[in-house]
């Protein structure tokens, strides 16, 4: 006798318009991006990597504190479990 796997059900994780999270990642490489932190900072820039860990690598990278810019960093390496979302600007 064979078991069955259970048929999908329609939740998000098997509906068609539904993203691997790495591969939305993957996709947005070069794109320019808004990161924004546990503590409200938001950091923009073109994405030039990410790994496992959310660890972020950004080039052309500003920083602003509650909307007002303070800092042009150029190259900036975020790390990740300061992370709280990265958007995509497109």
């Amino acid at each position: 006798m064979s078991e069955q796997s259970p048929q999908p059900n329609g939740d998000a994780a098997t509906d068609g318009d539904a993203r691997d999270p790495s591969g939305f990642l993957s996709e947005i490489i070069g794109a320019p991006v808004t990161v924004k932190l546990n503590s409200g900072v938001v950091y923009k820039g073109d994405l030039q990597s990410v790994d496992g860990y959310m660890n972020i690598a950004l080039e052309r990278a500003k920083e602003y504190v509650d909307g007002e810019m303070k800092r042009n960093y150029g190259d900036a390496f975020v790390r990740g479990n300061n992370v709280m979302y990265i958007a995509a600007d497109m």
